[in-house]
């Protein structure tokens, strides 16, 4: 008998509590400290909920240990991921054709190094998270944009386009699965047919899934498990750093599910994987335990909750704003630009309302006049800063 994973049994849990305001304004991470305390940060991926109790547990082991030397070679974590991605995704990965680093991105640069030549080109689809389009350069190579398709309902894979950059000898490609900032979370058919177009064309797919434990809609389907074939072709890089709030922590994983791509995982220099952080490994062990599944459940809910708040104050407060429900995440991608706000209107809406939101045009060309905010926060601080931005818009 199949088990379906756990993502679809799950009802939903009580919702997790968001921290009080003066708390999280104490702590020293770029969200609470980039802007003066009467600004409300929704720029950054942070959220305002305490850690998992377990994450807390073991790093509260570990500093009365004094236990903050050099990660080793297996701190746990390729085997505990591999039973989160059998739990949540009904995935199955090799722990051995698994590897960590410092964070995606790093991971990322890492794996184009050792799949392209200087100067190929690797695909993105803006709009897209920014640091693609810099750690492309970073890898040597040359960032070529096939944006998203959006049909006025959603967004998906331009995959005519995609098959066209190959064919004009592009040799990579950055897909970011689900989609930041959209929330998209792609199907397994998009996925398997851009594998095949990737084979045919004799490139490589790097799929950054850090949103994945964020589902709300839907299955995920990792990039590996859409077929066979994504499997020859394809990397995938992830991290426990959104889901669970530990981006400072330092620690990614690189995942590979045949013998192609795990011979050039394997093939990396070592210093990429001493770059993992040991708490970040502590930590990220503690997440994917599944002593944290009841704590993510509630984030879930939680999450859920605010991202269909968000339409009802948008709709109520800005209501020539248009904004899809995320399928996937706690980030909100929002086209403001009937306000005439000009094309960053996160610029304006810092200066006059006093919500700081990520810089639309950051994404791309296809985010002028858009903004990102991140609503992994309280009902309650979400409902006070769209009605700031929807007095600026009353006044305008």
């Amino acid at each position: 008998m199949t088990v379906p994973p756990l993502d679809t049994l799950v009802p939903e849990t009580p919702p997790l509590e968001a921290l009080p305001l003066d708390a999280l304004r104490r702590r020293s991470s770029t969200k609470w400290q980039s802007y003066p305390d009467d600004v409300i940060p929704m720029f950054v991926a942070e959220t305002d909920f305490a850690l998992a109790e377990p994450i807390t547990a073991v790093l509260h082991a570990a500093i009365d240990a004094g236990d903050t030397g050099y990660t080793p070679p297996d701190p746990g974590l390729r085997a505990t991921f591999a039973a989160y991605a059998a739990r949540h995704w009904g995935w199955t990965v090799d722990p051995a054709r698994v590897r960590s680093t410092g964070d995606v991105m790093m991971g990322v640069v890492e794996l184009l190094r050792a799949t392209i030549q200087p100067g190929d080109r690797v695909i993105i689809a803006p709009p897209v998270y920014p640091p693609f389009s810099m750690c492309i350069p970073e890898a040597g190579g040359v960032v070529e944009e096939v944006p998203l398709i959006d049909d006025g309902a959603g967004w998906s894979l331009d995959l005519a386009g995609i098959d066209a950059a190959l064919a004009g000898g592009a040799r990579a490609v950055l897909l970011c699965n689900p989609h930041n900032p959209t929330g998209t979370v792609h199907s397994r058919a998009s996925l398997a047919a851009l594998a095949d177009l990737a084979h045919r064309h004799g490139a490589v797919v790097i799929s950054d899934e850090i949103h994945a434990p964020l589902v709300h809609d839907g299955p995920f389907t990792p990039f590996l498990a859409a077929s066979d074939t994504a499997a020859e072709v394809g990397y995938a890089v992830t991290s426990a750093s959104k889901a669970y709030n530990l981006a400072g922590l330092k620690c990614a994983l690189m995942i590979t599910a045949a013998d192609g791509p795990s011979a050039v995982l394997r093939g990396l220099w070592p210093e990429v994987e001493w770059r993992t952080g040991l708490f970040g490994a502590l930590a990220g062990v503690a997440a994917f335990d599944e002593a944290s599944d009841a704590w993510l459940a509630g984030l879930k809910t939680t999450l859920d909750r605010n991202r269909r708040l968000l339409a009802e104050l948008l709709a109520e407060h800005l209501p020539l704003a248009r904004y899809r429900v995320p399928d996937a995440g706690y980030l909100a991608w929002i086209d403001v630009s009937a306000y005439g706000w000009g094309d960053d209107p996160a610029r304006r809406i810092l200066t006059d309302a006093k919500v700081a939101l990520h810089h639309g045009p950051l994404f791309g060309a296809q985010g002028i006049g858009h903004v990102r905010l991140n609503f992994g926060c309280s009902p309650d601080l979400l409902r006070t800063a769209i009605a700031r931005i929807g007095a600026l818009a009353a006044a305008s």
